[in-house]
């Protein structure tokens, strides 16, 4: 049993799935609207689609997964456990996640955390076999728990200032994978997915990341020039923050530099979504609705 529940708490990415739940909430947060206790609901929706949708792509990634070191000690390629049951388990996760933001009173939401299931899972997954590029088009999924927020407070699918958070978390994505693909590209080849590391030189995707690295530095400007964030500290610190994030890309990626530096630079950007969304947060908390 104990093996078990280990095996389900692997499969779910617990990480990961803080990260949308967090997300989301930052969305419900920044909806102009007042705060509302379904926040309270909406956190564990998120959370059991994310865990759901992750444990969902272990199943159908398992035979891949077995070929590549970083992944050949999860529980379905160590067999520790049947797929089956990893696709039940999955699919109950999906349909509780659903059934949960449905309490939000919100059909539109919970529609849409069913729809980033659908394309991480039906579409994304899917592309990471034809091209090196899907991370584009499936960055859309870390796009959707901001909206899905958004939409649990009561706010407007067609409201700009939506376009642009969604728009921020969207650009992060791209070089959050693409870093990943400079330390694990090599596996990714020999588990037969195509991989940037095949098409670009080391030095070329480096500066290819520092691009999408100053792009995310940049689209956070956004939340301010739209409104989104009004504390001008708030602003100011969301101006540090960028530019800090521009400054840790010069040297590892944009200059050449002999030390393996995707690991760190990984690490950072990271850290550098965390502070956002926690700094977006308190600008809300401080400066609410009038």
């Amino acid at each position: 049993m104990k093996t078990l529940c280990r095996s389900c708490i692997e499969l779910c990415k617990i990480r990961i799935a803080f990260l949308s739940a967090f997300s989301a909430a930052t969305g419900f947060m920044l909806s102009p609207t007042e705060l509302r206790s379904q926040i309270i609901i909406l956190v564990p929706g998120v959370f059991l689609l994310a865990c759901g949708s992750s444990a969902l792509n272990q199943y159908q990634e398992r035979i891949s997964d077995a070929v590549m070191p970083r992944t050949c000690g999860r529980p379905l390629p160590s067999c520790r456990m049947r797929p089956a049951d990893a696709l039940y388990f999955s699919l109950l996760l999906v349909f509780s996640g659903f059934l949960v933001l449905l309490l939000t009173g919100s059909l539109p939401a919970a529609l849409l955390g069913l729809s980033a299931v659908v394309w991480y899972n039906g579409v994304y997954t899917h592309l990471k076999k034809k091209t090196a590029f899907a991370v584009i088009p499936g960055a859309l999924v870390g796009a959707i728990p901001p909206a899905i927020g958004w939409l649990a407070a009561g706010g407007g699918m067609g409201d700009p200032r939506l376009l642009v958070i969604c728009f921020f978390f969207f650009i992060w994505q791209v070089p959050h994978f693409w870093l990943l693909i400079m330390i694990y590209g090599p596996e990714y080849e020999k588990a037969g997915f195509p991989s940037l590391t095949g098409i670009f030189s080391e030095r070329q995707l480096r500066r290819i990341i520092f691009v999408w690295m100053s792009a995310t530095a940049v689209s956070c400007f956004f939340l301010s020039a739209s409104g989104v964030v009004r504390c001008l500290y708030i602003n100011i610190t969301l101006l540090l923050l960028s530019s800090w994030l521009i400054w840790i890309g010069v040297k590892p990626m944009l200059l050449q530099s002999a030390e393996p530096v995707a690991l760190s630079s990984f690490r950072k950007i990271n850290i550098y979504l965390l502070m956002v969304m926690l700094f977006l947060v308190v600008d809300k908390i401080f400066l609410p609705v009038q």
